[in-house]
Parts: structure tokens; C-alpha cells; sequence
């Protein structure tokens, strides 16, 4: 059976699992590296950001028995994750935004879903290391925000995305220029809510080495620059506060799914740095079990930030 021109049936696919996706050709591979490469050129990335965070993607595609066709990228409803921690006799809950949370996880599940589509039609799918947000805006499947966050219809910028490569073949897609939504046009809510300035009017590319983002993701052994204030911080790790003040994100502000509680002795382990290996066999089931051992070099500051710990 040959896929039907608009590929309708690979979309209602992903649909009636929760996602949505689009196809492009994969002489769009082209595209997107002149994107990320030239605006490097053009010295629109700072150095340090560009080399930590855009140089380790592939626009190659595979190599062997597998000749890719094609470029699908799917974005799947991702919510927030509410993690509490006891200190002085009191709870304190800190949020995780979506994406960081069973990205595995939810990965696996789309390539689930897609090979359910594409092997009884005699096609495959391997995953792609390619800009996620820039394939998901040019392909037609998301809009930039004011805060160079990508939205998806019916998801806001509450999404994960994953991208992959495939044999199926893609004569026609809906490739476009990179443009801000046009509910931004007079909107500046993000930016009057962004405290470092990472949101500049002077570009559409986010300052992101100005972002808390950036921060609070390095190494724990890393610390906050003496000009990021304290109460700037919002989140164990991210910050949520353009996305809460985005309208467009509104209908999704109050998704925030229960996550772990850590009583008075694990905060303060976790505050001092304990290995994952040397926590109690509780705590590492915890951490497991809401996929949070990835970010617990970062608890020791990002934990102490809130608590006044010293740096």
C-alpha cells in the first residue's frame, strides 16, 4: 500500500495516540544545518551556549542497509511534575516543566507508534539528532513564540518533541520560513515577565546565555553568576516563568502532575551532594521511579538557591 499524498493516515496515526506529527523530505536535512550554521556565522549564538548545546547534531543521514526518504518530527502533551522537599519543618514544592521528565520513555512510545504505522506498509524509522523546535517550525507542525519556544495546536509549548528519520517517502510537505506566531505580534507578556533580559527586542533569537535555563542545567559544580538574583529562580531546574506568562499557554498553566516527596533527612542529603549510589534505597526508588537521577548534580545549588543555602 502506497501512503496517500497528504499523508492523512500517518497523522491520524499519531493523533489517535495523543501526537501529532509532520513529514518532510529529506532534502531538507540541507535546510536545517544552513539555518543553525549561518546564524552561527552571523554571530547570533554566544560562543559558550553554541558550543555546549548546538554542535552535536548529525544532518547526515544513515548510513547501510537504511536509506532515509524522509524527516518526521512528533510532538507529544508533556506536563509539569510538582517535586516537594521538606526543610524547616516545612514542604516546599518546586516544579519541573515539561520535557525533562521520561524523555525515554516517551520516545520509545512514539517510535512504538510510528513503526505501528510504517512496518505493515514495509517501512522503518530511526531516530534523528537533529534541532528539534527549528524541524517542528519549518516542517509546519509548530510556531515560534515571542520566547522562541515552539507551540503545537492543542499542546501550547507544554510538548515534548522527537524527530526521526524514515524510508517512507515525502514528494510534497509543507516546508516554511521560521516566523513568530501572529498572536505575538503585539503581545510582549514574556518578555516584560523575563527578568535577564534573555528575551531581547531586538532580535527574534532568544539571548539564551542570558536565559536561567542555561544556568541552572550546568553541572552542579557550576555556579550561578553573582548578577542572577536569587528570587529570580522559579523551578528545580528550567524556569517556567515566560510559559506562565504566555497566554497562548494559559488553558495549560494549572497541568502540573504530583510528583515525589523528600522528607527533611533526604533534602539535606541532596543539599550536601550525596552520590545517587550512596542515597537510601528509598530515595533511589524515588528518583527512579520519577526519572530525576539525570538531574541530581544540580541539586546541591539549584535546591540551596531556594533554601538560602551558601554557593
Amino acid at each position: 500500500m502506497q501512503p496517500s499524498e497528504d499523508y492523512q493516515e500517518l497523522y491520524e496515526a499519531l493523533e489517535g495516540a495523543g501526537r501529532k506529527g509532520r513529514i518532510v523530505s529529506i532534502g531538507r536535512l540541507r535546510d536545517l544545518k544552513r539555518d543553525i550554521q549561518g546564524a552561527h556565522k552571523r554571530n547570533l549564538f554566544d560562543p559558550d551556549f553554541y558550543r555546549e548545546w548546538l554542535t552535536d547534531f548529525d544532518f547526515q543521514p544513515p548510513r547501510g542497509d537504511f536509506t532515509a526518504r524522509s524527516i518526521l518530527i512528533v510532538a507529544t502533551p508533556a506536563p509539569q511534575y510538582r517535586v516537594t522537599f521538606q526543610w524547616g519543618g516545612q514542604d516546599l514544592p518546586l516544579i519541573v516543566p515539561p520535557t525533562y521528565l521520561f524523555g525515554k520513555e516517551v520516545d520509545a512510545r512514539t517510535a512504538a507508534i510510528l513503526e505501528g504505522y510504517l512496518a505493515p506498509r514495509g517501512y522503518s524509522q530511526r531516530p534523528a539528532k537533529l534541532p528539534k523546535k527549528l524541524t517542528a517550525v519549518r516542517s509546519g507542525l509548530a510556531r515560534y513564540g515571542r520566547n522562541n519556544i515552539s507551540y503545537v495546536e492543542g499542546m501550547g509549548s507544554f510538548h515534548r518533541l522527537a524527530v526521526f528519520f524514515s524510508d517512507l517517502p515525502c514528494k510534497q510537505d509543507a516546508w516554511q520560513e521560521p516566523a513568530l506566531m501572529a498572536e505575538c505580534e503585539k503581545c510582549t507578556a514574556c518578555r516584560k515577565r523575563c527578568p535577564t533580559g534573555a528575551i531581547g527586542a531586538d532580535r527574534f533569537l532568544l539571548h539564551a546565555e542570558r536565559c536561567i535555563t542555561y544556568y541552572n542545567e550546568k553541572d552542579g559544580s557550576v555556579a550561578f553568576p553573582a548578577d542572577l538574583v536569587p528570587t529570580w529562580h522559579n523551578c528545580l531546574v528550567g524556569c517556567m516563568l515566560c510559559q506562565r506568562a504566555c497566554p497562548q499557554d494559559a488553558p495549560y498553566w494549572e497541568w502540573v502532575e504530583e510528583g515525589p516527596h523528600f522528607d527533611s533527612h533526604e533534602t539535606r542529603l541532596f543539599c550536601q551532594g550525596v552520590e545517587l549510589a550512596q542515597l537510601p534505597k528509598v530515595s533511589q526508588e524515588k528518583l527512579a521511579a520519577f526519572d530525576l537521577e539525570g538531574m541530581l548534580s544540580t541539586w546541591p545549588r539549584n535546591l540551596g538557591v531556594f533554601m538560602g543555602l551558601p554557593a
